[in-house]
C-alpha cells in the first residue's frame, strides 16, 4: 500500500514538475526549485534544498534572547502607604501583567440591613461611574488590551484587571440560575446551618435583598469597610517603582480609620433540606476544624486531606486518568455506579475551616450513599489506614496544583493580595511546598479525627424523603 501510494506520488510530482519546465522555460531559477523535491518529497524519501535552515535570520525580524536554564523567582516587594495602604508586586519575565485590588472585606462583615451588598457590588463593578458609562469602560479596556473582573467572597473583595466576565443586566436573573444550581445550594446551605452568625450570612444575595437594596445602603457599605488599612494593591510582572509611581497618588487619600474587629466564626453544625421535583438527590456532611489558615498546618493537612480523598463524577468529560486513583475513585466511584458523583471538598478561611464529602445519587440509593460517605470519614480518622503511597501521591498531587496555579497572573496576584491580607506579608511558594512535605500520615488521622468531633453539618437538596434523620446520621460518628 506504502509503494502504491509512493508511485501515485511520484507520478503526480513528475506531472506538476512538466508543467513548471513548460511554463518557465527561460527561467532557470524557477526550473531547479521545482526539480529539487516537491510538497510530498517527505514521504517519497527525496529531499528538499530550496527551504532555508531554521537558524536562517529572517529580514526585519529580530529575535529574543534566549532563556537561561534557571530563572530565578520573582521577589516580593511590599511598600506600605502613610495611610496604611499596601502596594505589593513581584517582577516576572512575562510580557503580560496583572493587577488587583484587595479589600478585607466580604458577606461576614454585612448587617441585617446591609445583607446581599458584597454580592451586588461583585456585581456592579467595572459597569459604569460618573464620569464613564458601560460601553465606554469596556471600549477603553479593549483599547489596550485587558480585560477586568471583580470577584467575592465571605471574608475578601477582589477587583482585578486580567480577565472579563460578562455582563449581568440583571442580578436577580443569577439569584434565579444559582437557586437551581444544587452543588452551589448545598455549599450555601452548609454555611447557613452550620455557622451562627457572620459566617452564616449567603454568599449570594437573595432576591428579596436585591429588591431591597439601594444606593444609600451600598455606599454606606463601601464607607464603613473599603478603608486603607483594610486594602491592598498586588500586581504579578510590573515593576515595583513604576507601580508606586502611578498608584500612589491615586490612592494615598484614602481615608485610615482604624479596623474593625474582626467577625469571628460560631460553628453549630444544623441540618438543611430542600425538596424539589427530582428523581436524584443531592447531600452533603460536612465538619468543622477550628483555625483556619490563622492555623496554618491544620489548614494545609486539611488541603492534603481533600486531595488524599478526592473523587468526581462517574463520567469523566476530560477523559481517563484524572484523579482515579485518590480514595473516593477506587473505594466509591468504581464499587457503585449507582453514585453520579462523589467528591471531598473543603471551604478554609482566616479562623475556620470546613471540610466533608458532598455526593449525587438516586433518591432509592441516598440511605446507602449516605452510609458509604460515614464509612469513608471515618476511615481516614484511623490510624493505619492511609498507607504512605495513597500519601506520596497525594502530596505529588497537592504541589502540582499549588505550582500550576501560580503560573497565572491572576492567581500570583491574588495570592500576594489575599496572603498581606492575611498574615500581613507573603510567604515564598517553597515554605507551603515544604509545609506539605512535612505532612505525615498520622497527621491526616489526627486532623480527621478533630473535625468528627465537631457537630456534623448535613444539607440536602431534591428528593429528600430517603434521607436518614440528622440525629441518625450524627450518632454514627460518635460510635464508631
Amino acid at each position: 500500500m506504502y509503494r502504491a501510494a509512493a508511485s501515485r506520488l511520484r507520478t503526480f510530482k513528475d506531472r506538476t514538475s512538466n508543467r513548471g519546465l513548460t511554463r518557465f522555460t527561460s527561467t532557470s531559477a524557477v526550473a531547479t526549485k521545482t526539480s529539487s523535491g516537491g510538497f510530498f518529497s517527505w514521504l517519497t524519501g527525496e529531499h528538499s534544498s530550496s527551504l532555508p535552515p531554521l537558524d536562517f535570520p529572517l529580514k526585519d525580524v529580530t529575535l529574543p534572547p534566549p532563556l537561561p536554564d534557571f530563572v530565578e523567582p520573582g521577589k516580593t516587594t511590599i511598600t506600605t502607604l502613610p495611610n496604611g495602604l499596601k502596594i505589593a508586586s513581584e517582577t516576572s519575565a512575562n510580557p503580560a501583567a496583572s493587577i488587583g485590588l484587595y479589600v478585607d472585606c466580604g458577606s461576614i462583615y454585612e448587617t441585617p440591613v446591609s445583607f446581599g451588598a458584597t454580592h451586588l457590588l461583585e456585581r456592579m463593578a467595572f459597569k459604569s461611574t460618573t464620569n464613564r458609562s458601560h460601553l465606554r469602560l469596556v471600549r477603553e479596556v479593549e483599547a489596550i488590551g485587558g480585560n477586568v473582573m471583580a470577584s467575592a467572597s465571605r471574608e475578601h473583595m477582589g477587583y482585578t484587571y486580567d480577565a472579563l466576565k460578562t455582563y449581568l443586566h440583571k442580578v436577580s436573573a443569577e439569584v434565579s440560575e444559582c437557586s437551581k444550581n444544587p452543588q452551589h445550594l448545598l455549599l450555601e446551605a452548609i454555611h447557613s446551618a452550620g455557622y451562627s452568625g457572620p459566617y452564616g450570612n449567603a454568599l449570594l444575595a437573595s432576591e428579596s435583598a436585591v429588591n431591597r437594596l439601594n444606593s444609600a445602603v451600598l455606599e454606606e457599605f463601601v464607607a464603613e469597610n473599603y478603608t486603607a488599612s483594610r486594602m491592598v494593591l498586588a500586581a504579578s510582572g510590573v515593576d515595583h517603582d513604576e507601580l508606586l509611581k502611578y498608584a500612589e497618588p491615586l490612592l494615598s487619600d484614602l481615608p485610615n480609620v482604624p479596623r474593625p474587629a474582626e467577625p469571628k466564626p460560631v460553628y453549630v453544625g444544623g441540618d438543611y433540606r430542600h425538596q424539589a421535583d427530582s428523581g436524584t438527590t443531592h447531600f452533603a456532611l460536612a465538619f468543622e476544624l477550628p483555625g483556619g489558615w490563622v492555623k496554618e498546618k491544620d489548614a494545609i493537612v486539611l488541603t492534603l486531606l481533600q486531595m488524599l480523598m478526592g473523587g468526581g463524577g462517574s463520567f469523566s468529560a476530560g477523559g481517563p486518568g484524572k484523579g482515579m486513583y485518590s480514595r473516593l475513585y477506587l473505594r466509591v466511584l468504581n464499587e457503585y455506579p449507582q453514585i453520579q458523583s462523589f467528591s471531598a471538598f473543603n471551604s478554609i478561611y482566616n479562623h475556620t475551616g470546613l471540610f466533608g464529602i458532598q455526593a449525587t445519587t438516586g433518591s432509592d440509593f441516598v440511605t446507602k450513599a449516605i452510609d458509604i460517605a460515614v464509612k469513608e470519614l471515618i476511615a481516614v480518622a484511623t490510624p493505619g489506614e492511609v498507607d504512605q503511597v495513597q500519601m506520596n501521591r497525594a502530596k505529588q498531587a497537592t504541589k502540582s496544583a499549588i505550582l500550576m496555579n501560580l503560573e497565572s497572573r491572576m492567581v500570583a496576584s491574588e495570592d500576594i493580595g489575599k496572603q498581606l491580607l492575611t498574615y500581613g506579608g507573603r510567604k515564598p511558594v517553597e515554605h507551603f511546598l515544604m509545609a506539605v512535605d512535612e505532612v505525615t500520615a498520622k497527621d491526616i488521622a489526627s486532623a480527621a479525627e478533630k473535625l468528627l468531633s465537631s457537630p456534623l453539618t448535613m444539607a440536602s437538596y431534591g428528593d429528600v424523603i430517603y434521607v436518614p434523620s440528622y440525629d441518625a446520621v450524627s450518632s454514627r460518628f460518635h460510635s464508631k
